[in-house]
């Protein structure tokens, strides 16, 4: 079986069934789904009723089971990223879920919600951008990883080989993966960040592409989804490989971000950062070297550049890290404190060169991977530069995206691309697209996990720490503070919906979703919404009275700070919790 899954489809649609066609060229399979029996078979052109309502679709996302019954999600947009070795790769734009049931008379109107409820949780989780696809290439897997396989592997389906940490609708392919002869359906899809441009430097044209995946496991948004589970799964894993391609000759340089690999939890609960707790009963050297079990297995060498705070909140975290990899004892780990904000405080960003000159003999021991345009590999990358801060988002890309830089140097300088002596940062039209590219992704990768764009994107796009962007980075902060509180609950449930950390059982008598909110979760920020609307309405609307006036303005003022402090107080009683998965307590 080629490893390829079928690209042109249409969806026939009966009654009865799902008819899935592949339209390639001497193609004649057609995926049947029975929507009474939920039974998939391969069949063949012939047998699609002429009667079936047609429309053209362009993969098969997967199946999930709700209230109402199955639903069969299908990729109804996409956008063409780019050419990648002569494989197209495609954005997920746009998607349709279909209900296997023709009625939903057989539900309760409390039932009917709750479908409508988890149907807006899956429209959620494919409204963030980030989808991306091949049906010729494995995206899942680096160039390094890919050039060490086996005719064998190359032979197996695309769902068969992917490397099922970063395959985002795994579950919902389940059905199709337990029928070897299906798999050319079945399309693996990957949530991150995807780009690709064409480059010229010196009259010598390369490509460079920059792809982060996304890890499926422990996955979810920042403050709910901390630290690392029983498995060793950290929360916002993200593998990002940065790639060159000139004259047939192939590099690529590979890193990984991650949370803080111990267990420990950050829970929303009104206050602008929330106290991180590590977990006091847990054994933390279990998960931590579950941790780094895997990342030594499929990486290589460990260099961990830990960008947090060594003072106030974030000190403990640090030091946790730290004692951690000391008792671990291990020569293929290394460990790396640097303390950004210190570092870089008052705007002085160029003492990040601190860092890339304590590190540089280490990246170049690491390397990155070369092959030549006849196939043979000049080099292996030997491990990776595994780099955190809190979220694993702001401080950490732009760390990434110097460290990439210095990488390309060396890459581009052996393919004969730049001269000796020659600096890529005085390259000014591909320093503008590499340094755009490394924003992008870092606003691609916080959205999906913050629900904002990033900070501190000014000095990844400009080489520059810039008044406005500081404005833009409060701004981006409020929001993240009013999402962190007040939406991420949904968020969390949506991803794990999708993702499959939680079934639906339509039998279950009471539904986590039907558990009532408190109360005052909406009757006392209303109130001193209303409260502080009116103070400001009372000065607006100053009579000739200032007695009054000044006295209603009191009066309303006291209201809502009063209410504030009631809000602050008991913060959890207002935030936004997840309802489907119990999370783990951290005592």
């Amino acid at each position: 079986m080629a490893a390829t899954t079928y690209e042109h489809l249409k969806l026939h649609i009966t009654p009865e069934k799902f008819y899935v066609e592949a339209c390639d060229d001497g193609a004649d399979d057609v995926l049947t789904i029975d929507r009474v029996s939920t039974e998939v078979t391969l069949s063949v052109k012939k047998d699609v009723p002429p009667s079936a309502v047609t429309r053209p679709i362009f993969g098969i996302l997967g199946t999930i089971h709700l209230v109402a019954g199955n639903y069969l999600i299908v990729i109804t947009k996409k956008t063409k990223v780019g050419e990648f070795f002569n494989h197209a790769i495609w954005k997920a734009t746009d998607f349709d879920i279909l209900s296997y049931k023709k009625t939903m008379l057989h539900l309760t109107d409390i039932q009917l919600q709750d479908n409508k409820t988890f149907l807006a949780m899956l429209n959620h989780v494919l409204n963030v951008d980030g989808f991306y696809f091949s049906t010729t290439y494995d995206l899942t897997h680096t160039l390094q990883r890919l050039s060490n396989t086996s005719p064998e592997f190359q032979e197996m389906s695309l769902l068969e080989r992917a490397d099922q940490r970063f395959v985002w609708n795994g579950h919902l392919l389940r059905e199709l993966s337990a029928q070897p002869e299906v798999h050319r359906f079945a399309l693996p899809v990957l949530h991150g960040f995807i780009t690709m441009h064409s480059c010229s430097i010196n009259g010598k044209y390369f490509d460079w592409l920059l792809i982060s995946r996304r890890s499926c496991f422990r996955a979810g948004v920042r403050y709910y989804v901390r630290g690392i589970d029983s498995e060793g799964h950290a929360a916002n894993f993200v593998e990002t490989e940065q790639i060159v391609h000139y004259n047939g000759s192939k590099a690529s340089f590979m890193q990984t971000r991650g949370s803080i690999p111990v267990f420990w939890s950050q829970r929303p609960n009104l206050k602008y950062k929330p106290l991180p707790q590590i977990n006091k009963v847990a054994n933390h050297m279990d998960g931590f070297q579950r941790h780094f079990d895997s990342q030594v297995f499929i990486y290589g060498k460990q260099v961990i550049l830990n960008l947090v705070n060594q003072k106030g909140s974030e000190k403990p975290l640090e030091q946790a890290f730290a004692s951690m990899v000391s008792s671990l004892g291990s020569d293929m780990i290394r460990y790396i404190a640097f303390d950004f904000h210190k570092e870089c405080k008052n705007m002085r960003w160029d003492r990040l060169s601190i860092l890339l000159d304590k590190v540089a003999e280490m990246q170049d021991e690491l390397s990155y991977f070369l092959v030549d345009s006849a196939g043979k590999v000049v080099t292996n990358q030997e491990g990776v530069f595994r780099s955190n801060c809190m979220d694993c988002l702001d401080r950490t890309n732009v760390i990434q995206s110097l460290l990439a830089r210095r990488s390309l140097q060396a890459q581009l300088q052996r393919l004969g691309v730049l001269h000796v002596g020659q600096k890529l940062e005085e390259q000014d039209e591909f320093e503008k697209i590499y340094k755009n590219a490394w924003a992008d992704n870092a606003n691609a990768c916080a959205k999906q996990y913050a629900g904002t764009g990033a900070l501190k994107t000014d000095f990844t796009r400009t080489g520059k720490r810039t008044q406005l962007g500081l404005v833009m980075d409060g701004w981006n902060s409020l929001i993240r503070y009013y999402k962190n509180n007040f939406s991420d609950g949904f968020r969390q449930d949506s991803i794990d919906l999708f993702l499959g950390n939680y079934s639906v059982d339509e039998l279950e008598s009471h539904s986590p979703l039907s558990v009532p909110k408190d109360w005052k979760f909406l009757a006392l920020p209303i109130i001193m919404v209303v409260a502080f609307s009116m103070c400001i309405i009372c000065l607006l609307m100053a009579g000739d009275t200032w007695t009054e006036t000044l006295a209603y303005v009191l009066f309303w003022a006291v209201a809502s700070i009063g209410t504030f402090f009631i809000i602050l107080y008991n913060g959890k009683d207002f935030v936004d919790a997840p309802r489907l998965v119990q999370k783990e307590k951290i005592d």
